[in-house]
């Protein structure tokens, strides 16, 4: 489901996915082939902080079932939040995978080519570096990212536009398939 805040509704391009079980409300603005499966909520309404100001979503980012996005001012280009993640950073780079239930509190920023480890929690305001490897809680920076790591996270990501087709091939959506 679509909604508009102060008037704002949420700009998603055809070549996206919105399952009908999620919900995104207020400016939020989508690059392409990106996806956002049920149960997923994005609230646009106070990104930053500021009411009605914009959040934008870089091309080909992925929001599995029942992650909450909520304050965050701008989230990069193939970006993966696993299912469950609460995401309220005020930034999150690109290349970035935050795991299944992580936690990323308000004012927090994420760095380029990271992971976030599932159930981690990334404490309020805590920066991550690029090429981070985070995990525990509260988190820590344990390591730099491996080429391993970044290629598991690629192979995610070849995964998803398939994915996407496939459902937007056999689902029939009150948004006019996307």
């Amino acid at each position: 489901m679509l909604a508009s805040f102060m008037g704002k509704i949420p700009r998603v391009p055809d070549s996206c996915f919105i399952s009908d079980a999620a919900y995104i409300m207020g400016n939020v603005e989508f690059g392409e082939g990106c996806s956002v499966w049920p149960g997923a909520v994005i609230r646009g309404d106070t990104p930053g902080g500021e009411h009605g100001s914009l959040m934008t979503i870089g091309a080909d980012s992925h929001f599995e079932d029942n992650t909450t996005v909520h304050f965050t001012k701008s989230i990069g280009d193939r970006v993966v939040l696993g299912h469950g993640a609460v995401v309220e950073a005020y930034s999150v780079g690109n290349n970035v995978l935050i795991g299944d239930n992580a936690t990323v509190l308000a004012y927090s920023t994420i760095g380029n080519n990271c992971i976030i480890a599932a159930g981690s929690m990334v404490k309020e305001g805590m920066v991550i570096p690029d090429n981070s490897f985070v995990t525990g809680s509260p988190a820590k920076i344990k390591a730099e990212i491996t080429e391993k790591q970044l290629q598991m996270l690629d192979e995610l990501l070849s995964f998803m536009p398939p994915l996407i087709a496939e459902h937007k091939r056999n689902l029939v959506s009150s948004l006019g398939n996307r």
